[in-house]
């Protein structure tokens, strides 16, 4: 069963990156895979200095949501860092979005999944 479920992620991985590459980048939402690290770096912030933590999510969030309108990015982040065990959801996604210069409507929640 191992193989099969590496052989399925392997094509899949490589299925993306022909679409990301043959349109120049991402323009849906990555899978939850390519957002471990940004995921990671939310995790992080007490231990750092002050600064530090929206570095990280600069490097590691924001090349994932790039080339997806804001809107689109919005949901995104709301759906992967959910998927992820993310807490104060809606919060997180604003922070990340304000960092990497996306457009957050004030009123905006993430939706319930």
């Amino acid at each position: 069963m191992a193989p099969r479920a590496t052989l399925l992620l392997a094509l899949s991985l490589l299925a993306m990156a022909a679409v990301a590459s043959a349109h120049g980048g991402y323009e849906t939402c990555p899978s939850e895979l390519h957002f471990t690290k940004c995921v990671n770096v939310l995790g992080l912030g007490i231990n750092l200095e002050a600064n530090e933590p929206y570095k990280l999510q600069k490097q590691y969030c924001c090349p994932l949501i790039e080339h997806v309108v804001d809107a689109d990015a919005a949901l995104c982040l709301c759906k992967r860092l959910y998927l992820a065990g993310v807490v104060d959801l809606t919060i997180q996604v604003r922070v990340i979005l304000n960092n990497c210069g996306k457009y957050c409507p004030t009123d905006f929640k993430c939706p319930t999944y």
